[in-house]
């Protein structure tokens, strides 16, 4: 059985660079957006929500850094292999 996601299809219909930049943010930035609320819920729970944005933003632009710079590697590929 197959479940329909509805963001699946929108990203299906981007163009490859901003997927994987998509992609990259998100896959990074949710873990660090995590990591700091428990790392402000340790430290001083009432700005807790400070150290969220502190360690989850950075995280997901350099996420998406990784992906995009993957997305340009998988071009190369890509066209290499047409090119061939």
């Amino acid at each position: 059985m197959m479940v329909d996601v509805p963001n699946r299809r929108f990203l299906d219909d981007q163009p490859t660079a901003l997927r994987w930049l998509v992609i990259g943010a998100l896959a990074m930035g949710i873990p660090g957006c995590v990591a700091g609320l428990v790392v402000g819920l340790f430290v001083y729970p009432p700005t807790a929500w400070f150290a969220l944005f502190e360690l989850g933003v950075p995280a997901a632009v350099l996420g998406g850094l990784i992906g995009l710079s993957s997305a340009g590697v998988a071009a190369a590929v890509r066209g290499a292999r047409r090119a061939a």
